[in-house]
């Protein structure tokens, strides 16, 4: 048997898809968004390169939190928690504290 690290790695895959609630903060008025997607990245150049037409007029913004979740039916319950509910957003901001602008 040869020495523990040059054991060959193994390759991690994960068969399932996340589902992202998140929070974004405009760089130009501070306001924040929420939204939902299955894809960080792509949904993040959406906002910043003007394709979504609520935050159309307040790009660029930054994404300062998001959940994951297995369950897209659980995501859009905690989506529409946070835009509905103000109580959750404000207890979300109180949370995040440094991380976003005031």
């Amino acid at each position: 048997m040869g020495k523990p690290g040059n054991r060959p790695a193994h390759n991690v895959h994960c068969s399932f898809m996340y589902y992202y609630v998140y929070l974004l903060q405009s760089r130009k008025t501070n306001k924040f968004y929420i939204g939902y997607t299955n894809s960080l990245k792509r949904r993040l150049g959406q906002h910043n390169n003007g394709e979504v037409l609520s935050t159309k007029s307040s790009i660029p913004y930054e994404l300062v939190y998001f959940e994951g979740f297995k369950s897209k039916k659980d995501a859009l319950a905690r989506e529409k928690k946070l835009k509905h509910h103000g109580q959750g957003l404000r207890r979300l901001k109180e949370r995040l504290g440094n991380s976003i602008e005031q």
